[in-house]
């Protein structure tokens, strides 16, 4: 009975020793947890502290950013037209003989009367400038300003008679004549005189007037060229065949009309009149297809007789062809030189002085002069606008090569002219002349020479 009782009461002292470091256990446990609860209070409050000076700092960061971000763009702004500013007014070059301003707007295209008095210029201002051509070095050159109204104008020619000027209106697409006339004072005043109906579904790319006055030709953008009367009547509708059409001219000497774009070849029609004046037809002239280069043609360009034809082309690659062949019997015009030009990935220009000596390519803002007798760059000027250059052209002694641009028409020297001419005098000089022949090419030597050495 005794053994009895002892084991009961070792097993309560085991159940209660177990309990004991069972409570233990258990309470240790719970000092650990609450000790670590406090650390991550004070850990979290020390993080917010942390955190909300870091917000509000980052706050601060914002706004000035926010202040700043703003100070900085219109100093970007202000910045970009002080340039641009700087750019239109500063443009400073040693061959820069006069710039004529009075456009608001970018002059799309200008041309020459046939006497040689005047200058006609467009631009997307809604406006069409007439400047008197021989006073274009006077700061007080006379200008007339004529208005478009609705519409602007994207190209602009003479009529051979100087009496009156032809647009192509964008908007309408149509081509509208102002009549020119004379005022008592001796300068010009215009006037709206024909609209002609529209004829293209896309936008018109190239137009001109014969300087035999007998047609005008319209192009489009797609491959549709139309043949008008002076009274908008139609007189031929040709397709051109290119795929698309960049350019499309009148041959100076008023026969031939030549298109190029897509195809590697600018491509030529004869516009046939017979012998009382009325309209034949319009027909190709494959044997004065310009063509050899490798990709499509952007520009083509005549010299004063158009014995000459200049292209160039995407290859960046110009090609001065002779033209003056006898194609009836089959003969095809001949490439004289040809050279390669630098472009910045943008639609060339190009223009051939009067007496094919000179070429120009015009790309982006930059042009490029070539000597036609070697192929060679002779100079270039750079950086002449900010946007690209609209149209180049020489005037008709070829002393001048006229160039559009935003809202500007530069005059410049055709200083490489001087030294083509040069060039070309002596070799001829090595030829057998006649005294009076060898008198006259040794003064334009002289004159060219003295000329240049204000260069």
């Amino acid at each position: 009975m005794a053994e009895a009782n002892n084991s009961d009461f070792l097993i309560l002292i085991t159940i209660f020793v177990g309990l004991g470091v069972i409570i233990l256990v258990f309470l240790l446990k719970w000092i650990k947890q609450e000790q670590s609860n406090k650390d991550n209070t004070k850990n979290d409050k020390s993080a917010k502290s942390k955190s909300s000076s870091t917000e509000t700092s980052g706050k601060h960061g914002k706004k000035e950013q926010q202040a700043a971000k703003p100070k900085k763009k219109q100093l970007t702004e202000r910045e970009t037209r002080r340039t641009a500013r700087a750019n239109e007014k500063g443009f400073n070059h040693p061959w820069l003989l006069a710039t004529l301003k009075g456009h608001t707007g970018r002059v799309l295209d200008m041309d020459f009367s046939a006497n040689g008095k005047y200058l006609v210029s467009c631009g997307d201002d809604r406006t069409v400038f007439i400047w008197g051509a021989k006073e274009l070095a006077n700061k007080d050159r006379k200008s007339l300003r004529v208005n478009i109204e609705f519409d602007y104008a994207t190209h602009v020619k003479w009529s051979p008679d100087c009496k009156a000027f032809i647009i192509h209106r964008f908007n309408e697409n149509c081509l509208e004549v102002y009549k020119v006339d004379k005022k008592k004072d001796g300068w010009l005043t215009a006037s709206k005189a024909v609209t002609f109906p529209k004829g293209h579904d896309t936008d018109v790319i190239g137009m001109g007037i014969a300087s035999n006055g007998k047609f005008i030709m319209t192009c489009s953008n797609k491959t549709d060229m139309i043949v008008w009367d002076l009274k908008g009547e139609k007189l031929a509708k040709l397709d051109t065949f290119l795929m698309s059409t960049e350019c499309a001219k009148i041959s100076p000497c008023g026969r031939f009309i030549v298109a190029s774009g897509f195809t590697p070849e600018a491509k030529t029609w004869e516009v046939v009149f017979d012998k009382s004046g009325d309209f034949k037809e319009a027909k190709q002239v494959p044997q004065l297809n310009l063509g050899g280069h490798s990709s499509g043609v952007y520009d083509v360009a005549f010299d004063v007789d158009s014995s000459h034809m200049a292209t160039v082309s995407k290859d960046l690659t110009w090609r001065l062809f002779d033209t003056k062949v006898n194609y009836k019997q089959g003969q095809d015009a001949r490439l004289d030189i040809s050279g390669r030009y630098e472009s910045s990935s943008s639609k060339s220009l190009v223009a051939l002085s009067p007496n094919a000596e000179v070429l120009v390519v015009a790309t982006a803002n930059d042009l490029q002069f070539y000597s036609t007798m070697t192929g060679k760059l002779d100079s270039t000027v750079e950086n002449i606008s900010n946007e690209h250059i609209t149209s180049i052209l020489f005037d008709a002694s070829g002393k001048h090569l006229l160039v559009s641009s935003d809202k500007q028409i530069r005059v410049f020297l055709n200083v490489p002219g001087y030294r083509c001419a040069i060039a070309h005098a002596k070799e001829k000089l090595k030829e057998h002349q006649t005294s009076a022949t060898r008198e006259r090419l040794q003064q334009l030597v002289k004159e060219s020479e003295d000329f240049l050495k204000n260069f």
